[in-house]
C-alpha cells in the first residue's frame, strides 16, 4: 500500500503541494487530477524519491521510499523517456539493468511484452524507427517488466489508437490483479472514471476534492436528465427548478436545480411519446470543470 501522509512542497515562496495525504491499497487504481501545474508532477517526484518533502511522510508497504525500493516502482512519464538511438531490445535492457533483473529474466520480459503487444518484428529497430504509439508501447514495457509494487501512470494513453488503448488496459487490469498499486493521472476524466474507486482533485497544490468517486457522486446529485420522445422543449422550461433544456442530437438534455425537479418533469410529460428518461448523476467532468472552474 502506498501512503501518503501530509506532505508539502515549496520552490521558494510557490507552494507546489500543500498538506496533500491519500492512500492506494494494494491492487487499487487510484485518480491524482488537476490542471497544469496544479502540483502533480512534484507529487509524482516525491513519491519516488527524486524529491524531498519539506513535512509529511510517504511510505510503500510501511517503509520509506528511497533508493533500496524505487527498482520496485514502474512510471510511465506523460513526455517520452526513451533514448531514440537505442534499439528496442537494448532500450527495454537498460531499463532491466536499473530495475537489478537478470539478463534471463529481462530477455523473458522481453520476449513476452513484445508478443503481446503485437509487436515482436520490432525487436531490432531503433526506437527513433517506431511511431509514437509503439514507442509508448515500450515505455510502458520498461515500467512493468519487473512487476513493480507500484506504478505511476501520467496519460498513458498518449499517441494510442482505440485498439492499442485496449491492450495496455488490459495490461493495467492485470498489474491490478497481481496487487500492485496504481496511481493514474489524466485530463481524459473518462478514463479516471473507468478506472478509479478513488481520487484526488489539486488546485495549487492543495486537495479540494478527496475520496471515493460514487460518494462525490452522490454529494452532487443528480443535476440533469435526458429525454427522447415526442417532447416540447418550450413546455419543459416552463417547469420550476429547470435550470437549462438543450438540444443535442435527437435528445433533449434538462439542467435541473435539485432531484426534487426530476417528479415535476416526469409527471408534465408521462402522457407523451418517451423512449428515454434518465435522471444522471454528474460525470467526473463536470464535477471537476465546477470545482475547479469556480475557484480560478
Amino acid at each position: 500500500m502506498l501512503k501518503v501522509e501530509n506532505i508539502s512542497k515549496n520552490y521558494g515562496k510557490v507552494k507546489a503541494v500543500d498538506h496533500l495525504s491519500f492512500t492506494c491499497d494494494n491492487g487499487e487504481i487510484f485518480g491524482l487530477l488537476g490542471e497544469n501545474g496544479a502540483g502533480k508532477t512534484t507529487t509524482f517526484r516525491m513519491i519516488m524519491g527524486l524529491l524531498e518533502t519539506k513535512e509529511g511522510k510517504i511510505t510503500l508497504n510501511g517503509e520509506k521510499i528511497d533508493y533500496t525500493k524505487t527498482d520496485k516502482i514502474g512510471f510511465v512519464t506523460e513526455e517520452r523517456s526513451l533514448l531514440t538511438k537505442l534499439t528496442v531490445e537494448e532500450q527495454i535492457q537498460f531499463y532491466g539493468a536499473l530495475k537489478n533483473m537478470q539478463d534471463k529474466r529481462i530477455d523473458e520480459a522481453i520476449t513476452y511484452w513484445l508478443k503481446r503487444f503485437q509487436i515482436e518484428e520490432y525487436r531490432t529497430r531503433k526506437i527513433k524507427e517506431l511511431s509514437k504509439g509503439n514507442q509508448q508501447k515500450i515505455q510502458f514495457i520498461c515500467a512493468v517488466m519487473n512487476h513493480p509494487k507500484l506504478l505511476i501512470l501520467d496519460e498513458p494513453f498518449t499517441g494510442l489508437d482505440p485498439l492499442n488503448v485496449k491492450m495496455l488496459k488490459e495490461a493495467i487490469y492485470d498489474l491490478k490483479k497481481e496487487g500492485c498499486s496504481i496511481i493514474f493521472s489524466s485530463h481524459q476524466m473518462e478514463y479516471i472514471e473507468e478506472f478509479c474507486e478513488k481520487l484526488v482533485i489539486l488546485v495549487h497544490g492543495k486537495a479540494i476534492l478527496n475520496g471515493y468517486l460514487n460518494e462525490i457522486k452522490k454529494e452532487y446529485g443528480i443535476q440533469k436528465i435526458e429525454i427522447i420522445g415526442d417532447v416540447s422543449k418550450e413546455e419543459i422550461e416552463k417547469i420550476k427548478g429547470v435550470r437549462e433544456v438543450i438540444v443535442k442530437n435527437n435528445k433533449l438534455v434538462v439542467q435541473i436545480e435539485n432531484e426534487t425537479v426530476v417528479e415535476k418533469v416526469f409527471e408534465k410529460i408521462k402522457m407523451n411519446k418517451i423512449l428515454k428518461f434518465e435522471a444522471m448523476e454528474p460525470t467526473l467532468n463536470e464535477i471537476f470543470i465546477q470545482k475547479v472552474g469556480a475557484l480560478r
